[in-house]
């Protein structure tokens, strides 16, 4: 065999080889990285970085001992997040998991070629991350968390709890929810129907925040929803003290807003996708190719009421909204 043919085909072989052979071969196992959009003292997202180890020990991958986890947290803050995708490429892991849309972009901006596994995007056609959901192409896949039509179901919730309202405020960051219009068209018909206006709600700091509930709060009738956005997520709890302050129903995607006293929430499980997400760093760790590998879609969806907040706010929950929701928090 001449040199040339022999080094082109040892060249092949080396890329047809699983990570986790190569890493066997190298006398080291597997290194993930895994890129968090909060701050550490999260307590959300600590456990769902608890959910990912948990699906990955199920499938038999242990932190130290099979495999190496290294993980960073962005704070929700653009420029740590930045630092930290950079500091993660720079130890050439075998796959990096992401966590948010900033951390993805952050991420895909350092490394065209190290497999990313996102898990909570909202929109990765749209934000060019993948050039289709069956087959994405190039370095990325995962999973994406939400279903652009459920903010129809938020309007009917609403709606049904409090029929006095006219009017709900969608709050998100044109930054970090550039999708944001993709959750708002599909609510025309919705909104017809059970007579509500949607009203675009854009901010940009937190002073623009406060200023946009403030004047919203000025129309009677009214209600607050919050967008899957991590700058909205970053801001829960300012966001739930608003709403109590004017009296304003909020609703969200995420459990976590009604747990802290938000007044409904309906929207994926997220912790399930994390634990989800341990399969395609599986399969990827075992050769397959992230751009073959599709876009998955929520499985599991829940709806939460906080009766307290429903009783501060003088409202009664309706028994039929009380029956199909999975957790009623008294």
């Amino acid at each position: 065999m001449k040199r040339r043919e022999f080094i082109a085909l040892a060249a092949s072989a080396a890329v047809s080889v699983p990570f986790a052979v190569r890493g066997q071969q190298a006398g080291r196992s597997p290194l993930v990285g895994v890129l968090m959009a909060s701050a550490r003292s999260s307590t959300e997202y600590e456990g769902l970085f608890a959910a990912f180890n948990e699906g990955l020990r199920a499938l038999g991958w242990r932190d130290g001992e099979n495999v190496t986890i290294e993980t960073r947290w962005g704070g929700f803050d653009v420029d740590l997040t930045k630092r930290a995708a950079k500091d993660l490429v720079a130890l050439k892991p075998d796959l990096i998991v992401s966590s948010t849309t900033p951390t993805t972009q952050a991420l895909a901006e350092e490394t065209r070629t190290i497999p990313i596994v996102f898990v909570n995007l909202v929109d990765p056609i749209g934000s060019g991350f993948v050039a289709s959901l069956p087959r994405p192409g190039a370095n990325l896949t995962g999973l994406v968390n939400n279903e652009p039509t459920m903010t129809g179901k938020w309007l009917e919730m609403l709606k049904e709890i409090a029929p006095a309202i006219e009017r709900v405020a969608f709050l998100f960051s044109p930054v970090t929810a550039p999708y944001a219009e993709n959750f708002l068209k599909p609510l025309d018909a919705v909104a017809q129907r059970v007579g509500v206006l949607p009203i675009r709600s854009p901010v940009n700091n937190d002073t623009e925040l406060s200023s946009a509930v403030a004047e919203f709060a000025r129309m009677a009738d009214g209600s607050i929803a919050v967008m899957p956005d991590s700058f909205m997520v970053a801001r829960t709890d300012r966001v739930i003290a608003l709403a109590m302050q004017y009296r304003l129903p909020l609703i969200s995607p995420y459990r976590f807003y009604t747990e802290r006293g938000g007044l409904l929430s309906y929207g994926p499980d997220i912790a399930d996708n994390y634990r989800r997400a341990a399969g395609y760093v599986d399969r990827i760790l075992k050769g397959e190719k992230p751009g073959e590998l599709p876009v998955q879609a929520p499985v599991k969806f829940e709806s939460i009421i906080n009766s307290k907040a429903a009783k501060a706010l003088g409202l009664t929950v309706p028994p039929t909204l009380l029956a199909t929701a999975d957790e009623v928090i008294e």
